[in-house]
Formats: C-alpha cells, sequence, structure tokens
C-alpha cells in the first residue's frame, strides 16, 4: 500500500527518503545510477519517486558550498567550482598535466568518435604513440567500443561516462561547440580522405 505522497509504506514520509538518499550519496565516493540507489531500499521504488526526490534534495541544497548533480554515470554531491581554490589550498597536490598530443588525442576521440588510430593520426596529421593510448585508458576516458569492418580490423575508440563525468557532463552534446576553424579542417580532411579512397 502507498501513502498519499506516492511512497510506499516501508519507506515511510518523503523527508525519510531524502535522508537516506543524502546519507548514501555523500558516503559514496563515485556517482550512484538510480538502479543503485533503488538497491538501497527494502521496497521498490520507481525512477520518477526516486528523480523527484533527487530535485528536492538538490534545491535544498541550493546556495551551499556542495551541491548535488547529476552526471552521465549517475548523482553525486561535489563541490562548487567556484570554492576549489579553498580545497586546492588544504590539498596543494597538482593534477596530472597532460601533453598537447594527449589531449589533441582526446579531443578527436571525444568529438569524432569513435575513431580507429589511423582516424585520430589522420585528423592530427602525426603517428598516435601507444602511451597516449594507454594513458587514456588507464584514466578511464577511452576504451575499445569495437573494431572497423576493414582489413586489419582497427579497434575504435570512444570515450566512457567517467570522461563525461570527470567534466561534470551528463552527454556528449554538452560538449563545448568545436571552433569554426577546427570544423572546417576536419571538413577538408574528411573530403581528402574521401577524394583518396575514391582514387
Amino acid at each position: 500500500m502507498a501513502t498519499d505522497t506516492g511512497l510506499p509504506d516501508a519507506v515511510g514520509h518523503p523527508a525519510e527518503l531524502k535522508r537516506v538518499l543524502e546519507t548514501v550519496l555523500l558516503a559514496s565516493s563515485t556517482p550512484l545510477t538510480l538502479a543503485e540507489l533503488k538497491r538501497v531500499f527494502d521496497v521498490e521504488l520507481s525512477n520518477d519517486v526516486l528523480r523527484r526526490a533527487l530535485e528536492d534534495l538538490r534545491a535544498e541544497w541550493q546556495g551551499r558550498g556542495v551541491e548535488l548533480v547529476s552526471l552521465a554515470d549517475g548523482w553525486r554531491f561535489q563541490t562548487r567550482p567556484e570554492y576549489q581554490r579553498y580545497l586546492d589550498r588544504l590539498n596543494p597536490e597538482r593534477p596530472p598535466r597532460y601533453s598537447r598530443a594527449t589531449l589533441e588525442t582526446l579531443a578527436v576521440i571525444a568529438y569524432r568518435q569513435p575513431v580507429t588510430r589511423g582516424d585520430i593520426e589522420d585528423i592530427r596529421g602525426v603517428a598516435v604513440n601507444t602511451q597516449i593510448i594507454r594513458t587514456l585508458e588507464e584514466r578511464g576516458w577511452i576504451e575499445v567500443v569495437g573494431q572497423r569492418e576493414v582489413p586489419g580490423r582497427p579497434a575504435l575508440f570512444a570515450t566512457t561516462r567517467r570522461f563525461l563525468s570527470d567534466l561534470g557532463l551528463r552527454a556528449l552534446s554538452e560538449l563545448p561547440p568545436l571552433p569554426e576553424v577546427a570544423n572546417d579542417l576536419a571538413l577538408r580532411l574528411e573530403q581528402e580522405a574521401d577524394t583518396a579512397a575514391g582514387a
């Protein structure tokens, strides 16, 4: 039986549901999906009930130094960006620095996925070092999603949900648009590849 709040009796009041969600999310070191959050409860909750409770919880945390966000791989509490400088003073470790080649490779994969190593080399105009691919895979930002059906069956690379979450995004469509110059260059390279393939 359900209460007039739409929650099963075993869950109780909506405030209790939010307290449980808040506790679980604050204690978790990684984002949690709706399916993972459902497992916390003894009764079956619909995705709509959970989403409403999470949205209410997000509203309650407005104006604080920590916010509840929905990312590609689930929900998590995180520090608001404007307070990062205070955390940096507490923990002065610097994030890893990536070479220009690594960042260019990641950008090609993110904006043109799925791509092969050969595609990346064609776009960048230089060979891709194996260590660059390994670094991005170890970071959890890219993965092999299949093979292109051509001789040699080269691996197809794409970004992961972790890549999106680390950037604070829910979907690839939230990536910033490529500058016009880059779009023109990509179009020109694609036309050259089509011309070369037809020759």
